[in-house]
């Protein structure tokens, strides 16, 4: 029989996403805020550097997505692997929460039930667009899951694992909107707000940066006095992204600003945005922010998700609402004409606008309430208690 793990005051908690290192953070804050004697070692990025206790190692800086990406990381995830078990031989935490990133934490969910250590798997692997299989061994490992759909809670309590859909942890972080009549077609002089989201990765952003920069000024050929925001992840260097626009327009910065914010206070003012897959979509969404959809990967990686696809759409906006709500231009298709001819489209016809906006609307209401980093905060440390 194995021993029991001592309980003692360490957590440790891994994020390998800037998704992931924001929802981790937020976690930890309310763990800490209910508990101060807690000591948190970390490994995800700047943000959960903040507020560890420990940092072992920024993994959101490096972090592989694709399926060929993850194997350019070989030896830097053993060596990290191997820090982590040496961790947990010696120092026994109390439990592990595991954040999302599925290729690396499945690995450590073994390391840490192998030596009785429960783990909280918090953000799981969306199986339910590809890979169901990775719900099995989160279902069996995991003492507890906590989702952030409504319809994931099903899937991994059909497999026999302990979880809770608490909601979505954006309601925590990205303000809300309110819905406004009409309005009236803008003139060629207003000026738009345009959001330019590349992704949060560097080889997101070598993918689309380009594209959604030129796409910006076809835009702003009409709209002469619009301008460019670029909402750019803490890891990623203002130098790299200059390098890339100035090749589209000498005097970019004059025209497009580059911001990090954790508030989305500047975000949540944007007229329209361009927009790569991800998280970044439904943060759009919850606060009423129109927007296009692009996606471009490497070939063998296309090739491959759309033959392991559960799923007939890319935008967890369109996911979660079943239908094509938002334009999802992908690969070949992802290209500045088609993306600028959907922004015209949009901000051309103030119906088309307002009715996808009640669309987001309605979506915030899916999603459940805030206090979702509370409460899961509770359910943690209720367990540990006991």
């Amino acid at each position: 029989m194995a021993k029991i793990a001592p309980i003692t005051k360490n957590i440790l908690v891994i994020a390998g996403d800037p998704s992931g290192d924001l929802h981790a953070t937020n976690l930890i804050k309310e763990l800490k805020k209910k508990d101060p004697e807690l000591s948190i070692t970390a490994i995800g990025g700047m943000r959960m550097k903040r507020e560890s206790s420990t940092f072992i190692y920024n993994l959101v800086s490096v972090g592989a997505i694709g399926f060929t990406e993850p194997f350019k990381r070989f030896f830097l995830w053993i060596k990290l692997i191997r820090v982590i078990r040496y961790y947990m031989n010696e120092k026994k935490p109390a439990c592990v929460i595991a954040v999302d990133f599925y290729g690396f934490n499945h690995q450590i969910i073994g390391l840490a039930s192998h030596r009785n250590i429960p783990v909280f798997y918090y953000i799981p692997p969306q199986v339910w667009a590809s890979r169901p299989k990775r719900a099995i061994s989160i279902a069996r490992l995991a003492k507890h899951i906590f989702c952030i759909f409504p319809f994931e809670k099903d899937i991994y309590a059909k497999l026999g694992g302990a979880c809770d859909y608490m909601g979505h942890p954006l309601l925590d972080i990205v303000p809300g909107f309110e819905l406004s009549e009409n309005a009236e077609p803008k003139d060629e002089a207003y000026p738009f707000k345009i959001g330019i989201l590349p992704g949060s990765r560097k080889d997101e952003i070598k993918r689309h940066l380009l594209i959604f920069v030129e796409s910006f000024y076809k835009l702003k050929s009409t709209y002469k006095n619009s301008k460019g925001y670029i909402f750019a992840a803490l890891e990623i260097p203002d130098e790299h992204i200059y390098k890339i626009i100035k090749t589209v327009n000498p005097k970019a910065l004059d025209d497009i600003e580059i911001v990090r914010e954790e508030d989305y206070l500047i975000r949540s003012s944007m007229d329209f945005s361009f927009t790569s897959s991800g998280t970044a979509t439904l943060e759009n969404a919850l606060m009423g922010v129109p927007m296009v959809v692009a996606y471009k990967m490497p070939s063998l990686n296309f090739a491959i998700a759309k033959r392991i696809a559960n799923i007939p759409y890319v935008s967890l906006v369109n996911i979660i609402l079943k239908k094509p709500l938002v334009k999802e231009l992908l690969q070949n298709k992802a290209n500045p004409d088609l993306l600028s001819q959907e922004a015209f489209s949009i901000l051309n016809n103030p119906l088309k606008l307002s009715a996808m906006r009640k669309e987001f609307f309605a979506i915030r209401n899916m999603l459940g309430k805030p206090g979702v980093a509370d409460r899961i905060s509770d359910k943690i440390l209720n367990y540990l208690k006991n």
